[in-house]
């Protein structure tokens, strides 16, 4: 029977102390497989800037909070560097989050969770980063950067910088069921707290 041997890394804390070593595992996963496009987590826009740098040669688009997230007329990514993310090659996806918008707002407004959050409740009992990986790799096909019948990698984080690689099919939002996690690179242990 064939088969794919792979190997995950666990990390035993979560955060950014990992977010090297995560880009390092997913430059190297993303040669092995031949995958060009690499999705990155980035709010203020450094884990973005840091996975530019260290990811070039590949394709990589630096997905950011929508406008507005964290407060009314406020962009979290700063100039300095959304500047450091272009300078480098890199495209940048500001857009809004497949798990948000008007579900969000019912929540906030009518204290009441809508179906969007709760998948990404789900998605979050593996840990925060699979919940970003899958909700910016629907964000990537909706606007039409990444290709749906083609791996990508996606990374992201708990909280700040970088402690989460899978390999993904992609999927638009309006066809959810078709994403497809197919290997994960590395991630915070679910073990350890």
């Amino acid at each position: 029977m064939p088969e794919i041997t792979a190997s995950t890394v666990y990390f035993l804390q979560p955060g950014p102390a990992n977010t090297a070593r995560t880009l390092e595992l997913a430059r190297a996963r993303a040669a092995a497989l031949g995958i060009r496009k690499v999705l990155v987590a980035t709010t203020s826009g450094a884990t973005g800037a840091q996975a530019a740098q260290a990811l070039q040669g590949l394709e990589v688009i630096a997905v950011s909070h929508s406008a507005g997230f964290s407060k009314p007329d406020t962009q979290e990514l700063t100039l300095e560097n959304r500047a450091a993310i272009k300078t480098a090659g890199a495209r940048i996806l500001t857009c809004q989050h497949a798990f948000g918008g008007v579900g969000r707002a019912v929540r906030k407004k009518l204290g009441t969770y809508e179906l969007e959050e709760i998948v990404a409740f789900t998605l979050r009992t593996f840990c925060e980063g699979m919940k970003v990986a899958a909700e910016m790799t629907l964000m990537a096909a909706d606007a039409g950067l990444v290709r749906t019948d083609e791996p990508v990698i996606a990374i992201a984080g708990t909280g700040h910088g970088a402690d989460t690689a899978a390999v993904l099919k992609p999927a638009n939002a309006q066809a959810f069921f078709d994403l497809r996690f197919l290997e994960i690179i590395c991630m915070p242990s679910p073990g350890h707290p």
